[in-house]
């Protein structure tokens, strides 16, 4: 049996593979350090949003009073709630607290031009605009209870002062769900606006001077230097309105509490009402299986739009 030692390895050979372990780190370094630093935050994402959403979607197949054993129904949630007039009407709310959401970016961006004048008289101007973003929605809601109120709120001084009769915004069918957008309005312009004064901040100053000389100015200089530079801002503010017309809840609640009769209801008031009052957690995940499907649906249509014209412009 031949027990001499292993011939050593040429200088060459072993310079190779120091190279290659020296390159296999660095790899390793690569993609474990990022790894580490979103293991946590990913963690976080998962336990905290893509579980409760499965859960929820799970829930809404059972008959389950939120506390008691749960009774597997299938699909009866959902049987049940495209039968209901009440989802409806809770759906078109949803409809037009979306449409007119849609303005706040609009007025946003508006007030956003109008403040990002150098002039010393705009840091006081700006600190009022910003007055509604810091405050919170119960104080906005309890405000806005007292503007309409038809004995003695701003809108009845104002319609006494023309001869006319106050109107009853937040007792009226027609006209509360209306009442309750403009409250919300205010402070999602607000939020809006701030946005859009940090994209202005950020604006190339040397793009602006070539659209001058070359005798652009006005609306032209501002639709086509302007605005372009602007369109991250105005996605992340279109995608965040968005989103927050679909769930808006807390202006409700503090206001009218869904009614007159049910009507100032949207699917996440709904929602609410169905899991904590009435004790069906079951149909109220069906509710918020819904609403999500929809809040889905509407941001993939627009992300794809906005790709298709980013794409198309380039």
């Amino acid at each position: 049996m031949n027990l001499s030692p292993a011939p050593a390895m040429p200088g060459r050979t072993r310079m190779i593979l120091r190279a290659r372990m020296q390159r296999l780190r660095e790899e390793a370094t690569l993609w474990v350090t990022p790894a580490l630093l979103l293991a946590l935050p990913l963690s976080l994402f998962l336990l905290l949003i893509i579980v409760p959403i499965i859960q929820s979607i799970w829930i809404s197949f059972y008959d389950w009073d939120g506390t008691g054993p749960a009774r597997w129904v299938g699909f009866a949630n959902y049987a049940e709630l495209f039968a209901d007039p009440q989802f409806y009407v809770s759906l078109k709310n949803n409809v037009i607290w979306l449409l007119l959401f849609l303005l706040a970016p609009v007025f946003g961006l508006a007030f956003a031009l109008f403040l990002n004048q150098k002039l010393p008289e705009m840091r006081l101007v700006k600190a009022l605009f910003f007055i509604p973003l810091v405050l919170a929605h119960v104080i906005i809601g309890m405000v806005f209870i007292w503007f309409y109120d038809p004995t003695f709120g701003v809108v009845a001084i104002v319609a006494r002062a023309f001869g006319l009769t106050p109107p009853a915004i937040l007792s009226s069918e027609h006209l509360v769900t209306f009442g309750i957008i403009v409250a919300a309005l205010w402070s999602q312009i607000a939020f809006c606006l701030v946005l859009f004064l940090a994209g202005l901040s950020q604006l190339d100053d040397d793009m602006i001077a070539a659209g001058r000389l070359d005798g652009a100015s006005g609306w032209p200089l501002f639709y086509h230097v302007v605005l372009p530079q602007l369109r991250p801002v105005t996605f992340v503010a279109t995608i965040i309105t968005v989103i927050m017309s679909l769930r808006n809840f807390d202006m409700i609640a503090i206001m009218t509490q869904g009614g007159p009769y049910g009507s100032s209801t949207v699917l996440a008031y709904q929602m609410y009402d169905a899991t904590i009052f009435s004790f069906r957690a079951g149909y109220g995940a069906a509710i918020a299986t819904v609403l999500f499907a929809l809040m889905s649906v509407y941001i993939v249509w627009f992300l794809r739009h906005t790709l298709k014209q980013e794409a198309a412009e380039r």
